[in-house]
């Protein structure tokens, strides 16, 4: 449940991030505000549950600021291949992260991809592409297609090492904290040395700022966080194929826009390859059972 709701959240991105594009924002400034909002509302947490800020600076710091580095560098190319394709494209293209995870987590920890998994990345990865919206006779930006691997590719290390002994055993909240926090220096020394800040002119285009800090960035994090030390890293990202899924809710709640029957094979897929990974070992326990009721007839018997 948490990662699914971590995958639905982070699916808002552009919900939020589009309207303030078009009030004149560039993406720096956008998550410089974004994190800043995120760090003030995870720090008000942590005062109220009586959390301390205090961190093992050996053992933890390097961790945080690692772990910031990846997920400024996910969100910052995230947000600038908006500016070279549509929104939904950059969030298709972006679901190969959950294969990069596999084989990261395959490579590096030899842990190994099991035949349920390899469907479930299959399943998801399929109906993500039913997804996929192409404009006639357009070709994809080469610059916005790079900064979407980028970003996929940093997400998916971020995943794999948020998984990380010394600070799994950590408060979820106090370790996104520290983590945003370093991520927001990325942003505000780009800001500096740019010496350029751009600030919403719309007074409830503030309300944008704020919702992209606590749903994509706070709700989303967490979540995430306590879901890789549930249930792993793979999992989690398979469970990331409910991103575009989102996108395509609030399009067609939102924006008028039809929902074809491509697309609904689509997000029937999806949902299946996600209720599969839900499930668990359940699944396979359930498919013995079935075999087993269903005994292989003896040839040699009349």
């Amino acid at each position: 449940m948490l990662g699914s709701i971590a995958a639905a959240t982070y699916g808002m991105n552009p919900l939020f991030a589009l309207p303030l594009y078009g009030d004149g924002m560039d993406p720096n400034s956008v998550l410089l505000f974004r994190y800043a909002f995120a760090i003030l509302i995870l720090a008000l947490m942590l005062k109220l549950r009586g959390r301390s800020f205090k961190m093992n600076v050996r053992k933890e710091l390097p961790a945080y600021v690692l772990l910031g580095l990846l997920l400024a560098m996910s969100s910052l190319t995230l947000f600038l291949s908006y500016n070279y394709m549509a929104a939904g494209i950059a969030t298709t293209i972006l679901f190969v992260y959950p294969l990069m995870v596999a084989i990261i987590m395959a490579l590096v920890y030899k842990v190994k991809i099991t035949l349920q998994i390899a469907f479930c990345i299959f399943v998801a990865v399929a109906g993500i592409s039913l997804l996929y919206k192409s404009d006639d006779g357009t070709t994809l930006s080469v610059i916005g297609t790079i900064l979407v691997l980028l970003s996929a590719l940093s997400y998916a290390i971020y995943i794999v090492g948020i998984n990380y002994k010394g600070i799994k055993d950590l408060s979820t909240i106090k370790v996104t904290f520290h983590i945003i926090l370093a991520g927001f220096f990325v942003f505000l020394i780009s800001a500096l040395a740019k010496g350029h800040l751009a600030a919403p002119t719309k007074w409830y285009l503030w309300f944008n700022l704020l919702a992209l800090a606590i749903l994509p960035t706070v709700v989303s994090f967490v979540c995430t966080t306590a879901a890789i030390h549930d249930i792993g890293s793979t999992p989690v990202a398979i469970l990331g194929a409910l991103e575009p899924v989102t996108a395509v809710f609030f399009g067609v709640l939102l924006f008028n826009e039809t929902l074809s029957f491509r697309e609904l094979i689509g997000l029937l897929l999806i949902i299946a390859a996600v209720t599969v990974v839900i499930m668990g070992t359940s699944v396979t326990h359930f498919l013995i059972r079935i075999r087993k009721m269903l005994p292989r007839l003896n040839k040699n018997k009349n």
